[in-house]
């Protein structure tokens, strides 16, 4: 049996199938499968085909950590017949809302397909994993698999079709993960140095071998202080890193702050682009897909650190 779903401290639930109650018909007459991000939304895409109507709950620019389920999210839950989410608190404040579907249909964290030894605990986060399991393009494909599990149990007459597309998409995804640890590995040692407005970008870090500086924690919940900008601008100024980004789904005045603090003392860093962190790009635009923003990310990063992006 399949364990879906981490809601809480200590809450282990392991769903059923039977008994979905509370699961209207979508409009179209496609089964409704509804995602928590348009990450994860986007990854649901693809395995799914045609088959299922697709409703992703958080749009591009929005910061799950903080958001807030509306009465009209409610009711898209409350239709779906699947619940996808990312897990490991990244969508913390919508954890009562996933514990009460669970109850009567299939609620599942795709990043609980990660293995424990897998997932980053940063010494300020501890006890606790990092949500943002995506940066890593390898390890986020995990899910993959998981996707096609849940849609082939719920239509079984196309469940090759769902393993088809999902051997497909781990295809692209793999070769799209060897690009981005060329074109990073392209950056000059000195300059490979990731700063942003949160820490966000641990995976990737880890993955693609490059230093990652958060202002604030992996939680945008608290705010970055004074000691944290503090920190931030001596680290930029006397390693003289050339450019630093802000983030889509970030303000961008902890930023600009560490900026203005590095022209005061005689280092002009530049402000190297906007980087999508916590969401995609809006709809049909490059970054709205989930290997669309990877490549956008990489670009930016690449481009302002002086490395050349592979072909």
């Amino acid at each position: 049996m399949m364990t879906r779903g981490w809601l809480g401290p200590g809450l282990v639930v392991a769903w059923s199938l039977i008994g979905c109650g509370g699961s209207g018909p979508a409009t179209n007459s496609k089964p409704m499968v509804v995602a928590t991000t348009g990450i994860v939304g986007d990854i649901v895409a693809h395995v799914a085909g045609s088959y299922v109507q697709i409703e992703s709950l958080m749009g591009a620019g929005v910061d799950p950590h903080l958001y807030k389920a509306s009465e009209s999210d409610v009711r898209r839950l409350s239709e779906a017949r699947i619940v996808f989410y990312n897990g490991l608190h990244l969508e913390g404040k919508m954890g009562d809302i996933l514990v009460k579907m669970a109850r009567t249909k299939p609620v599942v964290a795709l990043a609980e397909a990660i293995p424990e030894s897998e997932r980053r605990e940063p010494p300020e986060f501890h006890g606790q994993y990092d949500p943002h399991v995506w940066f890593d393009v390898s390890l986020f494909s995990t899910g993959i698999d998981v996707v096609a599990s849940e849609l082939s149990t719920l239509l079984p007459a196309h469940a090759e079709e769902f393993r088809s597309n999902a051997l497909a998409y781990r295809t692209e995804l793999a070769k799209l993960d060897s690009w981005v640890k060329a074109s990073i590995a392209s950056i000059p040692a000195g300059n490979r140095v990731l700063v942003t407005a949160h820490d966000a970008f641990g995976y990737f870090g880890r993955r693609y071998a490059i230093e990652v500086i958060g202002i604030q924690g992996i939680s945008t919940v608290t705010e970055a202080g004074l000691g944290d900008v503090q920190r931030v601008v001596d680290l930029v100024v006397n390693r003289k890193i050339p450019a630093i980004f802000i983030e889509s789904s970030v303000p961008r005045r902890s930023i600009e702050a560490v900026r203005a603090a590095c022209r005061e003392r005689g280092h002009d860093v530049a402000i190297g682009g906007e980087l999508y962190s916590d969401s995609l790009g809006a709809r049909g635009a490059p970054a709205g897909t989930y290997a669309g923003m990877v490549r956008a990310n990489v670009v930016t990063i690449v481009s302002a650190l002086g490395g050349r992006l592979e072909p």
